[in-house]
């Protein structure tokens, strides 16, 4: 087998070739063949994030080569000798955010924030994802039917849908004047309006910086746009929304995003963040309880969100976002694009 890896940290991935794996036990081969580039990768692939101030949180739970890649769609071409009622030429996504199993995480269903060792494809040591011509699922529970879906869209609904319905499930439920922002319009944010509309059967509010991103939300239905680097925005929504958003979803996760989110934020509402860019935040104590404001990170989904994510995408009620192919070999220059912000909806590469 081919993969694209990280050989060294901040360093040009390298094509690698490996002996492709024999499953066992409940193990579940597929070939690749749509691997979603995700904003995760960047920071894997840079190795650290940014934890402000000058601090990092590196990468010590990876050793290299490393495989990137957790948004992974394929074709099941072999089977351990435990695994029923899984077709060999059959289709599927994989859901990457494997835990331990037995950890209080695990044991509620929530995998995805495991805390006795994740194995999360692509993301953890000894996990390699599916920048690749082949990936392994440890067992069949993990494989999702996508249904009609655009198999390169069943790829990316694996960290950037799942991302993003997840984050709107925390939301709750909104009163019928409540309005929801979605912070930051890039791949995940897209889904998230998309999710907006299909769970609160209204379009969310939508910023960002970049004028084409808010262009794309729009037409995807956002009801209001929102530029953070012009002054007076924030005032702008406070004053159209009648005091705020209920509920604010930062997929952007960076010092100047949170310090929008915060005054965009109506009394008693929250903020849910999502995205890693990086850095800090800072607010005096007192005001939460003044503000009864709630502040919220979401992770991912857990296996049950994903079924219920793809309930509504197999219904036909979420709308594709753009979507992008391109070869595998071109996995450098799209962390690359994605690193400078040069991507509008997602890219997933074909191996």
């Amino acid at each position: 087998m081919l993969s694209q890896a990280v050989v060294e940290f901040g360093a040009p991935l390298k094509e690698i070739e490996t002996p492709t794996p024999e499953p066992e036990g409940t193990e579940v081969l597929l070939k690749v063949h749509n691997a979603g580039v995700c904003h995760s990768d960047v920071h894997i692939h840079d190795g650290y994030f940014d934890l402000g101030g000058g601090n990092k949180l590196p990468m010590a739970n990876i050793q290299l080569p490393h495989t990137l890649g957790h948004e992974i769609e394929g074709e099941v071409v072999a089977v351990g000798p435990e695994v029923k009622d899984i077709k060999v030429g059959a289709r599927y996504a994989a859901f990457p955010w494997i835990g331990c199993g037995k950890c209080p995480s695990c044991l509620r269903g929530e995998e995805n924030i495991c805390v006795g060792g994740p194995r999360q494809l692509g993301c953890n040591n000894g996990c390699p994802g599916g920048y690749a011509t082949h990936v392994m699922v440890p067992h069949p529970k993990y494989l999702i039917d996508y249904g009609k879906t655009d198999p390169a869209l069943g790829a990316a609904y694996m960290c950037s849908g799942l991302t993003a319905y997840a984050a709107m499930k925390k939301v709750g439920k909104l009163g019928e004047k409540d309005q929801v922002l979605v912070l930051g319009c890039g791949g995940v944010g897209m889904m998230g309006v998309q999710f907006a509309r299909a769970m609160f059967h209204k379009g969310p509010l939508a910023a960002d910086i970049v004028d084409s991103h808010l262009e794309a939300a729009k037409k995807a239905g956002a009801s209001a746009t929102y530029n953070p680097s012009k002054d007076g925005e924030a005032k702008r929504l406070m004053a159209e929304t009648g005091g705020g958003a209920y509920a604010v979803v930062d997929f952007v996760g960076s010092e100047k995003s949170f310090a929008f989110a915060s005054q965009s934020v109506r009394r008693g509402g929250k903020v849910i963040i999502v995205g890693l860019f990086g850095g800090a935040m800072q607010m005096p104590l007192p005001m939460f309880p003044f503000r009864a404001l709630g502040i919220q990170g979401s992770m991912v989904g857990s296996l049950s969100d994903t079924q219920e994510m793809m309930e509504l995408v197999r219904a036909g009620k979420v709308d594709p976002v753009p979507v992008t192919k391109r070869p595998l070999s071109a996995a450098n220059d799209t962390l690359n694009d994605l690193r400078e912000g040069r991507i509008v909806g997602r890219v997933v590469l074909t191996p």
